[in-house]
């Protein structure tokens, strides 16, 4: 009978046997996973930085910028369930590809805005509406898509970190994309008759269409299909999602109707309009501040995101370290809120405005790998793949409306900063529901849907 130093000394095994199994699992995916969302957030939001040559270029508004910006998020909303529950059914390798392809293609047709107006007879802004919203078309299903096939991977007390790793991507994008896209701007203008804004659209949608081919033939679909693994691995694997999926609820109409669900949505809904505002405005507050350099603003820009990096490792691995969830995403909630609302009031001093606006964007970053693995807690399955697609398409509506709250107040008041206010009382609100979240939903097990 084996004594009681024996079976710790087992279990103990059995523990790092099971940490170097996830290590070589994160190390498999995460990189080709932080790829496809590196070029996504890149055709996103480059427009941001079009924007401080194109609407000159075609003769549009502020206005006009907001709603085509913030039209994206329509089509990502109207489309994004349907796309979840067919890559459950057909599997995440052809359906992200899929996605990845036809949103490359649009994203680099909108440097061919007017051309495509002239051809289809309809005006330049009607075709900036058009080619955007087809953009959300395309891309809905990829994010929902990437957090489902996470599920598929990691028990939720293991999505922390791997979100994280994952969630990287944003500010990645965000660092790389403001330097290469102001540098590409600044030096391809006027090369082959195309201004830099059309260059830059067209250069930075190519990526996702090649990287769409390294899916199809890197991706699997699961634990299952992933030949890189033992049939001893993949057991192991299996059995921790099992174990933790006869816990949450599967039904899809449960998910739908869950008051968790939708909580869960609006939390989303309120940090993300921020976050969205920050990301769409950010190159704009910056000029507005009087750095007129399209190369240094997108060094400007770079500086809050590559910092992010950091708190989002560390606030990721903090909160596996110590079980803790709530806190760590109400706590970066309410310090960017007030960062925000402090980047506002400093405006006119550029170092003091930069320092808020990178401790907001920290923060904000920093609470989105905790947030997403909530959705995994109490989803597992056809459901999972509603819920998730349910609250991400309902919560970027966010683009809409963080879009929107700038463009609105700079028309009111003539100051783009005073937006930058309700953007930051978006993050306290969310910080408030945050905390209106049940601890027993948040705990080391599997909550039940209620």
């Amino acid at each position: 009978m084996p004594t009681i130093t024996q079976a710790a000394a087992s279990s103990v095994a059995v523990n790092e046997t099971e940490e170097l199994l996830y290590r070589k699992v994160l190390k498999r995916i995460l990189p080709l996973l932080l790829l496809c969302y590196v070029v996504a957030y890149l055709d996103r939001v480059n427009v941001g930085f079009a924007k401080l040559q194109m609407l000159d270029s075609l003769g549009l508004s502020d206005g006009v910028y907001a709603v085509g910006a913030s039209i994206f998020f329509w089509g990502y909303f109207f489309f994004e369930m349907p796309s979840n529950l067919l890559l459950h059914r057909y599997g995440a390798r052809f359906w992200i590809a899929r996605i990845m392809v036809t949103w490359g293609i649009v994203s680099s047709s909108l440097a061919f805005i007017s051309p495509l107006a002239n051809f289809f007879h309809v005006e330049t802004s009607t075709m900036f509406y058009i080619l955007r919203f087809l953009l959300g078309v395309c891309e809905a299903g990829f994010f929902p898509g990437i957090i489902l096939y996470m599920n598929y991977w990691f028990p939720a007390r293991r999505q922390s970190v791997a979100m994280s790793g994952f969630l990287i991507a944003i500010p990645v994008s965000l660092t790389l994309g403001g330097i290469v896209s102001g540098w590409l701007m600044e030096n391809t203008h006027g090369l082959l008759g195309l201004g830099g804004w059309q260059w830059m659209l067209l250069l930075e949608g190519i990526p996702s269409i090649l990287v769409a081919f390294v899916v199809l033939f890197r991706m699997g679909d699961g634990i299952q299909s992933a030949n890189w693994l033992t049939a001893s691995e993949k057991a192991l694997l299996q059995r921790n999602i099992e174990q933790e999926s006869t816990k949450k609820t599967h039904s899809v109409a449960a998910a739908l109707k869950s008051p968790r669900v939708w909580l869960l949505t609006f939390i989303l809904l309120t940090f993300n309009t921020g976050f969205y505002g920050l990301a769409f405005w950010l190159p704009s507050i910056i000029k507005a501040s009087g750095v007129k350099s399209t190369f240094n603003i997108g060094l400007l820009t770079a500086i809050p995101y590559l910092s992010a990096v950091v708190v989002m490792i560390w606030n990721a691995a903090h909160s596996r370290k110590t079980g803790e969830r709530r806190m760590h995403a109400a706590i970066p909630a309410c310090i960017g809120g007030v960062g925000l609302i402090l980047s506002a009031l400093f405006a006119n001093n550029v170092p003091l405005s930069i320092l808020f606006l990178t401790i907001a964007t920290c923060a904000i970053l920093g609470l989105m790998p905790i947030y997403w693995t909530f959705p995994g807690q109490i989803l597992s399955g056809t459901a999972a793949a509603a819920g998730i697609a349910l609250i991400n398409s309902v919560g970027n509506l966010s683009g809409f409306t963080g879009s929107m709250i700038t463009s609105v107040a700079k028309d009111l008041t003539g100051n783009i900063n005073n937006g930058t206010y309700a953007l930051g009382a978006c993050l306290l609100v969310s910080c408030v529901l945050i905390l209106s979240i049940p601890k027993s939903m948040l705990n080391s097990e599997p909550a039940e849907l209620g």
